[in-house]
């Protein structure tokens, strides 16, 4: 066979590369390109621990390349079969090492505090724009849902659904939760990922300096709906924030408790939205789990208790734990076995003993053979025992 019929067409090679093309096309550089302050610092991180464990990873890859050139076979360097031990080695070996995980732990430290979500931002952005006053956050209320998010703005009194639209260099606030599952809020050129929870708020502090459009998704598998459960996070000026919130509050729909019940629903590829006005108490009622009707907020449910509980559904004072009507009143507390004398506690019957004490099956003496009969505690067992002695 000869050498040209194994090699392969010029345009055969070409259509090789055709799918690392399209693996690399799926590549998106988000994380890398941040837009927000928060982002940047987080990519800096990123790129100072890749750093510092490349100082490690490259000697070795470069040492093991030397090793095997410089020991091979029938080539290699001197060969001292008494070395046991190098003090100047030893020191290389450990101590670089060491100072890379004490710098990876300082910058771990510093960063978790620096960067933890529910702390105020103490600046804008970085360079030249480090010291523009913050001023006040604008107040976002996010929620999760079955498969969309929703986006409150309780300041502007407007409200939307996969549609996040921000003013550049403001610091927002995100009071963040979830109405059914464990979810995870994530866009990635303004910060990392934060959890929503059903019943608990989470919160995050973060800022977008440039203006453009960006994607948000959901980075925690949440059923069925998870893969498109994305949002459009739109940077502009504060004249075009402004022209924007006009724009949502002529759009005449009202996000009341009728509504959200309905938006509540599993659906999937739901398109963006906009409503005029939002009730006030929407948030608090879906954080506290109380939208439908009759339902009780866990306010109300932990005020109660306070007060001592009882039914659930009545809120008189001092009617006992829920579920316990049988509570003894305030100030009668019982005290505890333990705290009696014998005389007190009395004595009841042993039911560890049998009924019948002709038919005890066991004895005191170690050893014999009545202490394996099982016939009491399994009962089952005794027809076979007769047929066995019977036989």
């Amino acid at each position: 066979m000869s050498k040209s019929s194994l090699s392969l067409p010029a345009r055969t090679k070409h259509l090789l590369l055709v799918p690392l093309l399209l693996l690399c096309a799926a590549c998106q550089g988000e994380v890398l390109n941040p837009a927000g302050d928060i982002a940047r610092q987080q990519r800096d991180i990123i790129y100072i621990s890749t750093g510092l464990m490349l100082l490690i990873i490259i000697p070795v890859m470069i040492l093991i390349v030397v090793f095997a050139w410089r020991y091979r076979k029938g080539k290699g360097g001197t060969y001292d079969p008494n070395f046991d031990h190098s003090t100047a080695l030893e020191l290389v070996i450990w101590s670089a090492p060491l100072l890379i995980i004490i710098m990876l732990g300082a910058l771990t430290w510093s960063s978790t505090h620096l960067l933890d979500p529910f702390r105020p931002l103490d600046r804008i952005s970085g360079g030249k724009d480090a010291q523009k006053p913050v001023g006040e956050p604008l107040r976002v209320q996010v929620v999760s849902m079955d498969w969309k998010w929703l986006f409150i703005y309780p300041e502007q009194g407007v409200a939307t659904v996969n549609e996040l639209v921000l003013p550049v260099d403001r610091q927002v606030r995100f009071d963040i939760t979830s109405t059914n599952m464990m979810n995870t809020f994530y866009a990635p050129t303004l910060a990392g990922m934060i959890y929503a929870m059903p019943g608990m708020r989470s919160t995050l502090h973060a800022v977008l300096n440039k203006p453009g459009t960006y994607e948000g998704l959901s980075a925690n598998y949440s059923g069925a709906g998870f893969s498109d459960m994305r949002f459009k996070l739109h940077g502009v000026d504060q004249a075009g924030f402004d022209r924007w919130v006009a724009g949502a509050r002529g759009s005449g729909k009202a996000l009341d408790l009728a509504t959200y019940r309905q938006l509540e629903k599993p659906s999937e590829k739901v398109p963006a939205m906009r409503f005029a006005a939002t009730d006030g108490d929407l948030f608090r009622r879906i954080l506290e789990r109380c939208v439908e009707p009759g339902t009780k907020c866990m306010s109300e449910i932990m005020a109660h208790d306070r007060r001592g509980g009882g039914d659930p559904h009545d809120m008189r004072p001092g009617a006992g734990m829920p579920g316990r009507a049988s509570q003894p009143p305030h100030g009668h507390k019982p005290e505890g076995a333990i705290f009696k004398s014998p005389s007190e506690k009395g004595s009841g019957p042993n039911v560890t003993k049998p009924a019948d004490p002709n038919k005890a099956s066991g004895t005191t003496r170690p050893g014999a053979p009545e202490n394996r009969n099982m016939t009491a505690i399994h009962p089952v067992l005794a027809p076979l025992a007769g047929r066995d002695a019977a036989a």
